[in-house]
């Protein structure tokens, strides 16, 4: 399948953000390997990025402007790759419309691109506030034990979306994970997956939207808002009722659809908690459409031991168990990890960030309920949230780097206890990202006797 080099040879494009999570770099790569002239720009300072530019230095047709955006940078082009994230409200993006210079985001130009060289692929879309990345992997795993030729790609760590055109061949199925941001590139191309799955919807990127949730729902929509009537819409139990889609077939999953036989979340490294169970329940709705069968289903679901990051159980130290949960970057996260895991109030839990202007009532009412103790986690996040646990009158400690917030965790834990590292909050200040967070307190961990 070389005639998506064509596509891409001698294009000028500019690229919006390259960041160091490695999923732009392998867009990046691509589009240079096919012969296009790469202009890559990013605000963050050449110093910061310097670790992503050493990984693309072999490709001569690459440039970069680090540390500002540039107007003539958007200008005279064949295309905009848009990164996650761009403002809604970008002054570059509204100057390239302006000079009629068309908008691509990378998941939605692949699929553009695979619909238009008449591959037949099946395209399922993962979207949700909570849950994406677990129920698109589960969906990976069952579909690919399955003998299924899957891919995997979207919102998913150490994947990038149009490398993908090197590996699919006809009939092949790709399974996104879509997060409202890459979903700004399905509307802009007025596409939806063939199979998409909207998990839940909750406040969330607030600071983003700016406190408008019609527009965050709106970026969501495009999951399903494109479909036609040969396609599926799988609802979260929690998303019943809440959308009315005339263009495609409505499947509501429920808790319910999973047989009471099925060993379920029944040790420490696989998933648990009714949030799980949502998610199990909407992978299993979509193998099923794919006429897997429930053998093979059952087999899958029940030795799924989860994603890195997500309420993920990392070891016993002294009888401590630890989970790393730093994926959880919002509060209503937070509070199912706690549910999942506080069977008393045995928890000790690190949490703490920069802030999302989300609601933190709830929040504050399970960590009364669950928590021994808090060790708190800089950031402008935890500013806003202090006040409240002080009320909680529970015992709250700072501490200015993580190694001293996991140590202190650990000295206040007893055998039984659980040490919960389950932010709340997003990562930037401290970290580069969540992953990065997640990285650093699993490598302080491992460091723990």
């Amino acid at each position: 399948m070389q005639d998506f080099r064509a596509f891409f040879k001698n294009k000028k494009v500019t690229v919006v953000g390259l960041g160091l999570l490695g999923k732009r770099l392998g867009d990046i790569a691509f589009l240079a390997e096919c012969g296009a002239h790469v202009l890559v720009t990013d605000i963050k300072t050449a110093k910061e990025l310097a670790p992503s530019v050493k990984k693309l230095k072999k490709y001569k047709n690459i440039k970069y402007v680090l540390g500002e955006h540039r107007f003539q940078d958007f200008e005279n082009k064949d295309f905009i790759l848009k990164g996650q994230g761009v403002a809604l409200d970008s002054p570059y993006i509204a100057h390239a419309r302006k000079h009629g210079v068309p908008i691509e985001m990378d998941e939605s130009l692949f699929v553009k691109l695979v619909k238009k060289l008449s591959l037949q692929v099946k395209i399922i879309g993962v979207t949700g506030t909570r849950g994406k990345s677990t129920t698109t992997v589960l969906i990976y795993e069952i579909l690919k034990s399955s003998g299924l030729p899957v891919h995997l790609g979207g919102n998913i760590r150490g994947t990038a979306a149009l490398p993908l055109l090197k590996e699919v061949k006809k009939g092949d199925i790709i399974v996104f994970e879509l997060s409202s941001w890459q979903l700004q590139g399905f509307g802009e191309a007025k596409i939806s997956p063939d199979i998409s799955v909207f998990t839940n919807f909750m406040p969330d990127h607030m600071n983003y939207y700016k406190n408008d949730l019609k527009k965050y729902f709106g970026d969501k929509s495009y999951i399903y808002k494109f479909q036609k009537n040969k396609d599926m819409l799988v609802l979260g139990p929690q998303m019943k009722g809440k959308i009315k889609n005339k263009n495609s077939k409505i499947i509501n999953a429920h808790v319910k659809d999973i047989p009471g036989s099925w060993q379920v979340g029944m040790q420490k490294e696989h998933l648990r908690g009714e949030h799980n169970l949502e998610n199990i329940t909407c992978a299993v709705a979509v193998a099923r459409i794919l006429k897997v069968p429930e053998k093979i289903i059952k087999n899958t679901v029940e030795n799924f031991k989860g994603i890195s990051g997500r309420l993920e159980f990392v070891k016993t130290i002294n009888g401590v168990d630890i989970y790393n949960d730093t994926n959880s970057c919002t509060p209503e996260a937070t509070s199912a990890g706690l549910q999942t895991l506080g069977k008393k109030k045995n928890i000790i839990l690190i949490m703490g960030g920069t802030d999302k202007n989300l609601e933190l009532k709830n929040l504050v009412k399970d960590v009364k309920k669950y928590a021994k103790a808090v060790v708190l986690i800089p950031g402008n996040g935890t500013d806003r949230i202090r006040k409240d646990f002080q009320a909680t009158k529970l015992p709250i400690y700072e501490k200015k780097n993580l190694k001293e917030i996991t140590e202190k965790a650990f000295v206040l834990a007893d055998k039984g206890d659980i040490i919960l590292f389950s932010p709340a909050f997003t990562s930037f200040g401290m970290f580069n990202n969540e992953y990065d967070r997640g990285d650093k307190f699993m490598k302080i961990v491992k460091s723990l006797k």
